[in-house]
Order: C-alpha cells, then sequence, then structure tokens
C-alpha cells in the first residue's frame, strides 16, 4: 500500500513552489536589477565617455578632488574601524546581559536608520561647536571638533554604528555559551576565549558590518555638510564637490569624480567581501 509520504497527490505537492519557478523569478530579479541598478549606473559611465582620457585624468586629478578624495575615504575608514571596536561592545552589552531600560537603548541604536541625517548633522554641529555643550568644554584643551576632520569622523561613526550592531548581534544571540564555559573549565583565560573562540565565530558578522558601515559613510551628505565647515583641500568631502560641479552645470566633471568613486568603492567592498568570505570558509572548515 503507498503510504500517505509516497503517494503521486503529496509528491506532487511537493515539487510545487511557494512563489512561481526559476525562470520567472531569474527574470524578474534580471529585470529589477536593470532597473535600479544598472540603467543609473550605466548612464554613469556614459556620460563619464564623453570625455577624453587627457579630460577625465585632468578632472579627478585636480587637487581639490584629490584632497576631496583623501578626507572622504579616509575619514569614512576611521569611523568604520571605530564602529567595529564600539559596535562590538554595545552588541555585546546587548546580548549577554540584562539592566533596565535595555529595550529602549536597544531601539536607540536604530536612530540613524530613522533619523534624517540633515537633522543629525545640525544637531553634531551645535553640539560640538565652539559654543555648544560639549565644544566649549574642548575649547580649553584646544580641540577642536566641529569644522574638522574629526568632527566629519564623529559624524560617520553615528550613521555607521548600527549597520555593525545590527550585524554582531544575532550571531551573538545565536553563539553558545558551551564552548566558552569548555574553554574555561580547561584554563583559558578570558582574553583566550574571546580571541580564540568568540572572535572567530564572529569574524564574518564582523566584517559584514565594517563593509555595510563603509558603504554607508563613504557616501554619506547631509550630515557630514553641516559639521564639517566645507573647506576646500580641508575638510571638503566628495559628495558636496559632486553637488557643487552639477550646481555649476559641469556635469561631465561631477560624473568623472563619481565614477572614481563608484570604482574605489566597488574595488574596497569586493576585497572586503572576498575576506569575509574566507573567513566564513575557515570557520566552517573548524
Amino acid at each position: 500500500m503507498m503510504t500517505a509520504l509516497t503517494s503521486p497527490k503529496n509528491a506532487k505537492a511537493k515539487g510545487r513552489r511557494v512563489i512561481p519557478g526559476f525562470h520567472f523569478t531569474l527574470f524578474f530579479t534580471l529585470f529589477y536589477l536593470l532597473l535600479i541598478v544598472l540603467v543609473p549606473l550605466g548612464g554613469l559611465f556614459i556620460k563619464t565617455a564623453t570625455l577624453s582620457w587627457s579630460q577625465f585624468w585632468e578632472v579627478v586629478l585636480a587637487p581639490r578632488v584629490l584632497a576631496s578624495f583623501r578626507v572622504t575615504f579616509s575619514s569614512a575608514l576611521i569611523a568604520s574601524l571605530i564602529n567595529i571596536v564600539f559596535g562590538l561592545i554595545t552588541a555585546w552589552v546587548l546580548v549577554r546581559y540584562q539592566f533596565p531600560f535595555k529595550k529602549l537603548v536597544d531601539a536607540f541604536i536604530d536612530l540613524p536608520f530613522a533619523l534624517p541625517t540633515a537633522v543629525a548633522g545640525i544637531t553634531l554641529t551645535s553640539l560640538l561647536a565652539p559654543n555648544g555643550w560639549v565644544g566649549q568644554l574642548l575649547v580649553p584643551l584646544e580641540i577642536k571638533a566641529a569644522y574638522s576632520q574629526p568632527g566629519i569622523i564623529i559624524a560617520l561613526t553615528f550613521i555607521g554604528l548600527p549597520f555593525v550592531v545590527r550585524s554582531v548581534q544575532p550571531v551573538l544571540e545565536a553563539l553558545s555559551k558551551d564552548t566558552e564555559e569548555a574553554a574555561e573549565s580547561l584554563g583559558a583565560s578570558r582574553g583566550q576565549v574571546f580571541f580564540r573562540v568568540i572572535l572567530p565565530e564572529i569574524l564574518p558578522a564582523v566584517l559584514t558590518g565594517f563593509t555595510l558601515a563603509f558603504a554607508r559613510t563613504v557616501g554619506e551628505y547631509g550630515s557630514v555638510i553641516f559639521i564639517s565647515g566645507n573647506m576646500p583641500m580641508q575638510t571638503e568631502i566628495i559628495p558636496l564637490l559632486i553637488v557643487s560641479k552639477l550646481e555649476q552645470y559641469d556635469y561631465t566633471g561631477a560624473t568623472a569624480i563619481a565614477t572614481v568613486m563608484l570604482v574605489v568603492s566597488f574595488v574596497l567592498l569586493l576585497v572586503s567581501n572576498i575576506l569575509q568570505a574566507r573567513a566564513a570558509k575557515r570557520l566552517g572548515a573548524l
């Protein structure tokens, strides 16, 4: 007698899919990707291609542009590295400890997602300016937070923190404590437990958070233009320089700079993703 598990009716039901089959979903995916991503990027490259090679390099190697690249990428990199440390600590506290108003603190982590970036920029500027609540305390120490690169880094750290916390937090929640307890019972110190037991488990998530934070902050505009001071050759960021060129109707110059920024960002993200994949593969082989 044919059981219910092997009946033709159940076999037919087992072959069904919740959504339409492979060909339709693949077509929809490629069409959506083409419409949302590839067409705008293609337009960017096509507009840049109207420049000759000499004109292109003249635009992107201008001293003001190079200075803006340095400020943008160095600030985003430093902010993302800071978020790796403090984002990991924040995720650890939220997962491993119980304290009053924990859910409220957890909700505050997502505030940069919901808060308009211009509002964040104005708030940070009012706090860190020389006459602000925090800035006036830094003046006697001769520390300039607002209208300087440190101010840019602070703004980008604020924007990028949720990406690291939300990437690491679910991995820590799923991480079993049995291995940690076994390592401690064998005489391992707290440092050894963290670096040899916990860190290898969460490393792919940490790299994911770093990648997302860097990708987000490298193109940040709203929160930075208020606190940076926008001084050419010193605190001017690439997004602001692109907007300035668009306001001057220099569309080819703007697209040339945007193309370089896109390529550099893509290469950095590709390297980060490769490192993340290798870390996950190494973890799976253990």
